[in-house]
């Protein structure tokens, strides 16, 4: 199996480095060729309407979405989850989302770089903490019914999970723990 890591703007390398040393084929993607070659994707951090802007600019939108639809498993990290959600709040008005996961998200709802945090994370299935980095990360403010809420702080959901889709608030790949991509590759091999 081939995990796909959209490669146009933020932190992509890390989720290839971790999704590497958990022994996934981890490529990063930056066209429509290469996208095609993927089983799963993971949509980074970054800065979400640059993300969406390269995505439209690099044809690369419509194929995302086409695959999404289709089922491909994906994992959608800080401006990953902005871009999966149904509804953006303070977002750029051309900014499109994949409507992937029934949750409505506000962009930097947990404030600036300098509010950014960590936090030590109670996941459901995980029987240690997951230490979580939060930076300009998006505050969850609706989740639909059919979405399973895996983790909490200070009781707004931060990973969620609906069918095939995870996405999380902050960055898995910048805490040195694996557990949260190994858990989207044993999703993702499952599909």
């Amino acid at each position: 199996m081939k995990v796909g890591v959209l490669a146009l703007q933020g932190a992509f390398a890390r989720h290839v480095q971790v999704l590497g040393d958990l022994g996934a084929a981890a490529v990063e993607i930056r066209t429509t060729g290469e996208l095609a070659e993927v089983d799963a994707l993971v949509l980074p951090g970054g800065e979400s309407t640059t993300m969406s802007m390269l995505l439209d600019s690099s044809g690369l939108h419509e194929a995302v979405a086409e695959r999404i639809a289709a089922g491909m498993p994906v994992l959608g990290t800080c401006a990953g989850m902005i871009l999966l959600a149904v509804h953006v709040a303070d977002g750029r008005p051309d900014q499109r989302s994949f409507a992937a996961i029934d949750i409505d998200v506000r962009r930097n709802g947990y404030g600036r770089q300098l509010d950014s945090f960590e936090a030590d994370l109670a996941v459901t299935g995980f029987h240690e903490p997951f230490h979580g980095v939060f930076i300009r990360s998006p505050v969850v403010e609706r989740v639909g019914d059919g979405v399973e809420v895996l983790a909490t702080v200070d009781g707004r959901p931060v990973l969620c999970h609906q069918e095939a889709v995870v996405v999380a608030s902050f960055h898995p790949e910048m805490s040195g723990d694996g557990r949260i991509h190994g858990w989207f590759l044993d999703l993702a091999f499952a599909a």
